[in-house]
């Protein structure tokens, strides 16, 4: 298997970012980390091994990345403001530097150009990312694949009155899109694939996703809201079982 790692320096976010790529060809999907979580913890949780022979012949590319939540979601003692605006620049970094970059490493890879858009994938706060920052830029990326994510930024930021929070929170800003908004007829296009369990520390994923459910059937966007069992706890022996399953139904088209 390709393994490479990688530190580039953001203009974003005036510091190295690092993140590390798997495979050399196939649907090129950027994977974020758990809550304060890093680049190195796919792999060292065993989530690549779970799609390891995808990897190796060619049909899908992981490209794993930091995030900056110690110093944005998980920073309840600073200010809301700041933080969100933090947030907004890792955002920036991901959309105006990250992205193309990406690009150029699965052209060198992959030997051609990819022509499609790229997925994204995370579990827990991971989840989140993916889902807001593909319905934020579906222009961008082709669509997400979310494990029990956490969809409304009130659970970090209680009591908001910050715009900017506000559009980094789908449960509140989703339900405020009419149906002939530009996005909806992009989201359309898109893959949306939404997983929680049941089971134990699951409750505020699954409201969230019960709660995105119903926004997409309104706004008539094809959306895969997956609920899985009692059984099925917010940890990582489920996500590995989740994170191949849904990925062999993505390249199945």
């Amino acid at each position: 298997m390709h393994v490479r790692y990688y530190k580039e320096y953001s203009q974003h976010l005036q510091r190295d970012m690092e993140f590390k790529v798997y495979g050399h060809a196939g649907l090129p999907m950027i994977v974020f980390p758990c809550q304060d979580g890093n680049f190195y913890d796919f792999e060292d949780r065993g989530m690549v091994n779970t799609v390891a022979d995808r990897l190796e012949n060619g049909q899908l590319q992981l490209f794993c990345v930091g995030c900056v939540d110690e110093e944005t979601w998980s920073a309840a003692w600073g200010d809301q403001h700041g933080r969100i605006l933090w947030h907004e620049q890792w955002f920036r970094y991901l959309c105006e530097e990250f992205l193309p970059c990406l690009h150029q490493i699965h052209s060198e890879t992959d030997g051609v150009s990819y022509e499609g858009r790229v997925m994204l994938a995370g579990m827990s706060m991971g989840g989140y990312h993916c889902v807001n920052l593909y319905l934020r830029r579906p222009d961008l990326f082709g669509g997400c694949l979310s494990l029990s994510g956490l969809f409304h930024a009130g659970y970090f930021f209680p009591n908001y009155d910050d715009v900017d929070i506000y559009y980094n929170s789908p449960v509140d800003y989703l339900p405020q899109m009419p149906q002939d908004h530009p996005l909806v007829e992009q989201f359309r296009r898109g893959r949306i694939i939404i997983c929680c369990g049941q089971g134990a520390w699951e409750d505020e994923a699954k409201k969230d996703a019960w709660i995105l459910k119903e926004q997409f059937e309104r706004l008539a966007v094809p959306a895969w809201i997956d609920f899985w069992g009692e059984d099925v706890n917010h940890d990582w022996p489920w996500w590995e079982k989740q994170f191949p399953y849904f990925v062999g139904k993505l390249l199945e088209g």
